[in-house]
């Protein structure tokens, strides 16, 4: 009887090991975003996580049958959340040029730019403009990076302060404690127009880039599975519609 119990307490353990373990197996797509970046990531008027990349990233994780989560996260710590696995991907309109060895990237989806943002009635008109004013820009971001690639630039701006979100910068702006932004062109259109602020985009920009979705490098698995069900979004329509919701027209490029 004492050895009939045993045998059972053991099969009943691995059995519960066995449990456990598909328990602990990833059923879920965890996306890191900064929701302070409209269009593509922000807190909606209702208090939910959305934007035009949390829709595509929602509507591959119903593609994979795996449970969305939108992770909010601090932009400059982006590299230590997805290295520490508590998130799966960096996907909010995220540069991959320039970063092309530090993550595995999936296809890029968008073309964007770097482009300063000024008050309408600033008198600035270029780039040269802008020598002996204050220029702001998100830490840790392609606008920075981009001005740190062009010193002459740079070294013309009376003080350039950084910032941990552009709502901080467009407040700045419109209040006038700073002359210009400098960010992503995509993001300043979708600003001005949801803000209905009096501002325009220089004709000049600073750098071209492209967005992709970010993974840890290494993991081709996942990111295999997420271009699949890109390729299919654009070839069923839903890419372009989710984009036409966003920007009033398909500004994607999957091919």
């Amino acid at each position: 009887m004492k050895k009939l119990s045993v045998f059972l307490l053991t099969a009943l353990t691995a059995i519960c090991l066995a449990g456990c373990g598909k328990k602990e197996e990833s059923q879920s797509l965890i996306v890191g975003f900064d929701q302070e970046f409209p269009p593509m990531g922000f807190i909606g008027e209702d208090g939910e996580y959305t934007g035009f990349d949390l829709e595509l990233a929602e509507e591959v994780a119903k593609r994979l049958e795996l449970d969305y989560k939108a992770q909010p996260i601090a932009w400059d710590s982006k590299d230590v959340e997805l290295e520490s696995g508590n998130i799966d991907c960096i996907w909010n309109g995220f540069t991959m040029t320039g970063r092309e060895d530090k993550y595995t990237w999936s296809e890029p989806y968008m073309e964007n730019s770097q482009v300063f943002v000024v008050n309408a009635d600033s008198g600035i008109k270029s780039i040269a403009d802008l020598k002996g004013k204050i220029v702001e820009v998100q830490m840790d971001s392609s606008g920075l990076k981009a001005l740190e690639a062009n010193p002459d630039i740079l070294n013309s701006f009376e003080q350039l302060i950084t910032t941990p979100d552009y709502n901080t910068a467009f407040m700045d702006l419109q209040q006038g404690a700073v002359d210009a932004i400098c960010m992503d062109v995509i993001v300043a259109g979708y600003q001005i127009n949801e803000r209905k602020a009096d501002m325009v985009i220089l004709d000049e920009s600073l750098s071209s880039e492209l967005y992709a979705i970010g993974f840890k490098k290494g993991n081709t698995g996942l990111r295999d599975k997420v271009n699949k069900c890109l390729k299919e979004m654009k070839d069923d329509g839903t890419l372009a519609q989710i984009s036409n919701k966003w920007f009033s027209k398909d500004i994607t490029i999957i091919k």
